[in-house]
């Protein structure tokens, strides 16, 4: 699970994303969901994220208000 999450550690940052033990999981899900991947497709997710999300600042803080509005 989560084998992305090391990368996304400014993505956290810039949401005010802490992630812990018990938040962890859920997300997961919840990138999982904004990228439109099915719960524990790790590669295939890491690989939505870094070709569409990542590389681009727009979708990036798109991405990031998402995640925000996922967890809240």
């Amino acid at each position: 699970m989560s084998c992305y999450f090391r990368h996304l550690n400014e993505i956290f940052d810039a949401a005010g994303i802490a992630v812990t033990p018990s938040n962890r999981k859920q997300i997961d899900h919840a990138i999982h969901q904004i990228v439109g991947v099915s719960y524990k497709d790790c590669p295939q997710a890491w690989k939505r994220l870094k070709q569409q999300i990542i590389s681009d600042e727009q979708k990036r803080q798109e991405f990031i208000k998402k995640l925000k509005t996922a967890l809240d």
